[in-house]
């Protein structure tokens, strides 16, 4: 049983281990509730039954009518279960309350089916500097 939570409560460090497995990069040090508290709309946690933190997705957003999905990350012992589909209908949900007009997302062409199929993306055309 998975529970989902907008604005839910986490630790930094349980983030940083999740993003660090999702992402594939060593475990950083990043200050995840200040800077989600300055700088996002919401965000969204899914727990598994135990309580441990089985997903996360942050949504940023413009201040007006433009939110951004950022960080969809589901652990490795809960994929395929839906998690991530979880994740994103829950931050659909809360970017819609708070009057948002359009969500965006940008992702690599392996997870197309995810966002596009599984959670209703449509294509756009976009642009993008690499920095």
């Amino acid at each position: 049983m998975i529970t989902y939570s907008w604005r839910g409560d986490f630790a930094d460090p349980e983030v940083n281990a999740l993003h660090a497995e999702g992402f594939g990069h060593p475990v950083l040090d990043i200050g995840w509730r200040e800077q989600l508290h300055r700088h996002s709309l919401g965000w969204v946690c899914a727990r598994d039954a135990a309580g441990e933190l089985a997903g996360f997705v942050n949504v940023a957003w413009d201040g007006g009518v433009h939110a951004f999905l950022l960080d969809t990350v589901v652990a490795g012992r809960s994929r395929r279960q839906g998690v991530g589909t979880g994740l994103v209908a829950r931050a659909v949900r809360g970017a819609r309350e708070a009057r948002c007009e359009w969500l965006h997302v940008d992702f690599d062409d392996e997870h197309r089916g995810f966002y596009r199929e599984a959670c209703g993306f449509r294509g756009t055309d976009a642009g993008l500097i690499a920095l």
